[in-house]
């Protein structure tokens, strides 16, 4: 049986926004979780916030990125939820030209092993914008490790077959 060649690591430009209205730098453990991930992964940390729970403060900085070329994935931790301030996906699904509708399926299902039936309250999502891809996880910081180990780090290895998102990545080489 011939194996395809094999793929060189392709690092890619990562920025992580916490969306909470009450961490700081220093409580801030699912962001701090997700930057040891992708750094410790061979990605690059291209920005990272914390933005109070306001769709439009959360749509505009998402925005920031998604129009800089030296930006190719944005994650998102915190908002999902079912409360009154949650409101993530609300601030980008209007920026978003396609949803990944099987990333939220996938996060659900992977954290039904965890949490049972509480994950029905979880709206993780994902998307694409101008060609930059976005993650929106839960603020827990077990939900940022689940998404990041099992859903977002295979997708953005160039090494990962038979696809992966980094292939679709049209800035990828844009400074």
């Amino acid at each position: 049986m011939d194996h395809p060649p094999a793929r060189e690591f392709i690092p890619v430009r990562i920025a992580v926004m916490t969306v909470s209205d009450s961490r700081t730098e220093e409580s801030d453990t699912s962001g701090k979780a997700l930057v040891e991930r992708l750094t410790q992964a061979g990605h690059v940390l291209a920005d990272k916030c914390i933005v109070p729970d306001n769709i439009y403060k959360v749509r505009e900085a998402v925005s920031r990125w998604i129009a800089a070329p030296g930006v190719n994935v944005v994650i998102t931790t915190g908002g999902t939820g079912l409360t009154g301030r949650d409101s993530t996906p609300e601030a980008i699904r209007p920026l978003l030209d396609r949803e990944i509708e099987g990333v939220g399926e996938l996060f659900r299902w992977l954290s039904y092993r965890d949490i049972k039936t509480s994950t029905i309250m979880s709206r993780a999502l994902g998307g694409v914008a101008n060609g930059t891809y976005i993650f929106c996880l839960p603020g827990s910081t077990g939900a940022c490790r689940t998404g990041w180990d099992e859903i977002i780090a295979p997708q953005l290895d160039y090494r990962n077959r038979p696809c992966n998102m980094v292939e679709l990545m049209p800035r990828l080489t844009e400074t």
